[in-house]
């Protein structure tokens, strides 16, 4: 546990961080750009819909083509989560926002691995399907699929004979987390195809804009107007992170004084500038919020330090900052009281047994977006025991990513088909299951269970660029297709590394 064996001086920094440091110092490096490319592959995978002629994870077929037609709507298309074949708003809009944060933030180096229009063909896969979704101002396609029947089958998506059923909010059921997201998704979309695609980055602003305003207008829990999805992806933070979430990535789209404004009125009635959390993740984006709210401080609105911004803004977005930097802190083991984020004895971040790594891949995003601007604000971090520079910030951040690509007690790589060891029985249908276009033969619901996710053998089929759910306390992991809770991959996983792969696949930024 971080904090178990410190040493509380005012002078030094705690022994387990500077171990940590040092033994990422010694690592040898890894080949991110590597990592990089398999993790844009990897999204090829979770494809739902008719798939593309230049489709390079040949193994899957088209599916899902009939999505949307008992409702008389086209929601063909867009992505499963994980390794199911429910189609959830929510966790699908998160992963698109931080591909998209992620290519914002280190475009040159993913063009520069030659990935960037894998990178926008990721990312447009999400878009197309949420201008589809999105049929009316006030109206949004939630989900596609029920996650009880779909649990109790197991079969390839192309043999699909589970509920296909789709579920909408609209204003007399509202769901401000689902159109909050969505919105941030197509805004921070719209800047990445600002320079490539005008016409289609102008097309997602309008939608971002409109998902924003009905969000806001008609607030309500997405998961109350949608109970399909309350088992599975409901939403404990409540819409305040979203619709602020939303706002930031609009001024950030658009430079439009009313969503800065927006961030700073509702900064403590909506929780951005009061919550103070150790978590980042599709439901909890606050720390999220934080540092984009930082961000726009540093960079100061047109001058340094936030000199170019009205007093009642820079005062707002301070305390923002604050928030951020204990986020930050709380990963670093470094506030003096207990929220500390835990490790495990191998140093990796741990806040819960079920798909740890989502959180690793966020918190180490979130370091590098912070490091680099505290780089260029030429700051240091303060923390409550003590500051760290920018370069120390993104060594603990890139100890996390050696962690997932083999730096590890178990010497394995927690990105399917990276390394010499990986993941091999990932709780995943279509990868545990014989290729469609190798044997058509129909597969059913239990016959899918007996035949294949009962066998104790590899998955015929490599899901290369996943990233699993992790280790557990104290670094164990047992490579079983049923521990679903450290084998099973999910896009937010992935997605939010996509960013930390190319911004350390450039050697001179490391």
């Amino acid at each position: 546990m971080p904090g178990s064996h410190v040493v509380k001086t005012f002078s030094i920094l705690p022994i387990s961080f500077v171990l940590l440091l040092l033994l990422a110092a010694t690592r040898a490096a890894y080949d991110y750009r590597e990592a990089l490319s398999k993790s844009l592959l990897y999204f090829e995978a979770q494809r739902s819909g008719h798939l593309p002629y230049h489709q390079r994870v040949t193994w899957r077929g088209h599916s899902g083509l009939t999505d949307g037609l008992e409702q008389g709507v086209d929601l063909v298309g867009g992505y499963y989560d994980a390794g199911d074949h429910v189609k959830f708003g929510l966790p699908m809009a998160f992963t698109i926002t931080m591909l998209s944060w992620g290519v914002m933030e280190n475009g040159d180096a993913i063009a520069a691995a030659g990935e960037f229009e894998h990178s926008l063909e990721a990312i447009k896969w999400g878009t197309d399907y949420f201008i589809k979704a999105h049929t009316h101002p006030n109206v949004l396609w939630a989900e596609v699929g029920d996650g009880d029947t779909d649990h109790s089958c197991w079969q390839r998506p192309e043999d699909m004979t589970t509920s296909r059923q789709a579920y909408k909010i609209d204003a007399e059921h509202p769901g401000s987390e689902l159109a909050g997201e969505t919105a941030a998704a197509m805004a921070a979309a719209s800047i990445v195809f600002k320079k490539t695609n005008p016409r289609y980055s102008h097309l997602l602003l309008r939608h971002a804009e409109q998902l924003f305003e009905f969000g806001d207008k008609y607030r309500g829990r997405y998961h109350l107007s949608v109970p399909a999805a309350k088992s599975y992806y409901p939403s404990l933070s409540g819409y305040g992170d979203e619709l602020l979430w939303a706002a930031l990535w609009l001024h950030r789209a658009t430079g439009r004084e009313y969503y800065l404004q927006y961030a700073v009125d509702k900064a403590y009635t909506l929780g951005g500038a009061a919550w103070a959390i150790s978590e980042f993740s599709w439901d909890i984006k606050y720390a999220g919020v934080q540092i984009l709210a930082s961000k726009l401080l540093m960079e100061g609105g047109g001058g340094g330090g936030g000199g170019g911004l009205p007093d009642q803004q820079r005062n707002t977005l301070q305390q923002y900052r604050s928030k951020a930097e204990h986020y930050l802190c709380s990963c670093l083991g470094m506030n003096s009281n207990d929220s500390n984020v835990r490790r495990t004895p191998g140093g990796l971040l741990f806040v819960r047994r079920w798909n740890n790594m989502q959180y690793v891949a966020g918190a180490a995003f979130l370091l590098i977006v912070f490091s680099d601007q505290l780089a260029l604000a030429h700051e240091d971090l303060h923390c409550p025991r003590g500051p760290l520079s920018p370069q120390e910030v993104l060594s603990f951040a890139k100890n996390q990513m050696d962690y997932v690509l083999g730096s590890n007690p178990m010497g394995i790589s927690y990105m399917v088909g990276f390394g010499p060891r990986y993941p091999t029985s990932v709780h995943h249908r279509a990868a545990s299951t014989v290729a469609y276009k190798k044997d058509k033969s129909f597969i059913g619901c239990a016959q899918g269970f007996d035949a294949w996710f009962g066998q104790q053998m590899p998955n015929p089929n490599v899901l290369v660029g996943a990233i699993v759910g992790g280790p557990g306390a104290e670094d164990e992991f047992s490579d079983a297709r049923g521990n679903y809770m450290q084998t099973e991959a999910c896009t937010y996983n992935t997605a939010q590394m996509v960013g930390v792969f190319a911004r350390f696949s450039q050697p001179e930024r490391r």
